[in-house]
């Protein structure tokens, strides 16, 4: 979707704007149903890249430490248990720039995939760039998703990271969509971007070819830090505002309402439910940061009505028992 549609959209009235996502939502989704999504890190601290927004960055002395790969048998472990609480996919993020065919880290990501997919989970991988070869191998390993966030338009991108460029993002995700394996990417508000940033970045997601079938929306969690650690919070209204215009611009991505939402109310996050957002990460953490407890969670689907997704067929598929991927 171009530009300027976006800016039409995005200028509306809100009720007018979430009228209408919630209009392409129900003609493309079960309308009470939201997938959860856990997330993992794999390998935490101690990144190459400076992103001003990551605790992680070797850049920044935010309290993080540096931690290896963890094992096999760590990970499946958190995958089953992730499994019993209502998991249909198992996210699993690693801070380093990326992963190169014919090293010891990528054969040792590998089995790992192998393991967790035996569990019947989608396996969702994070694990920064990567090209032709390895997500070939990813793919037959068994990785259904590949998370690689674009993060915010090309123009401002600049402004936040300086090690790699928005074109190394592009390419990655091209990787991913020769591979067979589903992309899922979103970005991050909040950051000091504009308006046009955000849409910017929606619609280079929407002309995607396929379009991504997991757009996470991040709002930011300033980290102690890091250059961003001082950034207000989003204002809920402009959030709800990009969610629909995800939703509009992009009818078949799941969009996820991903970090950020300890600082959101419940009435905040019912709203955007309602404007388009179908999906979300349980547990307490994502990766570094807090994310709500699984029983609040739990309590807010159950007063909003909302029903756990667990084989997430999309209304518009005819395959109603394939998993879908979010």
């Amino acid at each position: 979707m171009k530009f300027p549609e976006l800016q039409r959209l995005y200028r509306q009235p809100l009720f007018d704007l979430i009228s209408q996502s919630r209009q392409v939502h129900l003609q493309h989704w079960r309308g009470q149903e939201v997938q959860r999504c856990s997330l993992l890190s794999i390998k935490t601290g101690g990144c190459s890249e400076d992103c001003a927004y990551c605790a992680q960055s070797a850049h920044y002395s935010t309290g993080i430490e540096r931690e290896d790969l963890l094992s096999v048998g760590q990970i499946v472990d958190v995958a089953k248990r992730a499994r019993a609480q209502g998991a249909t996919r198992f996210c699993m993020g690693a801070a380093w720039r990326g992963l190169r065919d014919g090293t010891e880290k990528f054969e040792r990501v590998l089995e790992i995939v192998r393991e967790v997919g035996a569990l019947g989970m989608e396996v969702c991988v994070t694990l920064g760039e990567i090209g032709p070869a390895e997500a070939r191998k990813l793919k037959a390993a068994g990785v259904t998703a590949y998370n690689h966030n674009i993060d915010t338009s090309p123009e401002f991108y600049p402004d936040i990271v300086s090690t790699h460029t928005f074109q190394d993002r592009l390419d990655t995700i091209a990787a991913v969509q020769a591979s067979g394996m589903s992309v899922c990417s979103g970005g991050i508000i909040g950051m000091g971007e504009s308006e046009d940033d955000r849409l910017r970045m929606i619609e280079i997601l929407s002309e995607l070819d396929p379009q991504p079938q997991s757009v996470p929306i991040n709002c930011l969690m300033p980290q102690r830090g890091t250059p961003l650690e001082n950034q207000q919070p989003v204002d809920i209204f402009e959030l709800v505002r990009l969610i629909a215009v995800a939703r509009i611009a992009l009818p078949e991505a799941r969009v996820r309402l991903a970090a950020g939402r300890t600082r959101i109310s419940r009435e905040g996050q019912a709203l955007c439910f309602f404007a388009g957002a179908n999906s979300i990460f349980f547990g307490d953490k994502l990766l570094t940061a807090k994310n709500p407890e699984v029983d609040v969670d739990l309590a807010l689907l159950h007063d909003l009505g909302l029903k756990i997704d667990r084989i997430s067929p999309m209304l518009t598929r005819p395959e109603p028992n394939r998993i879908k991927s979010c």
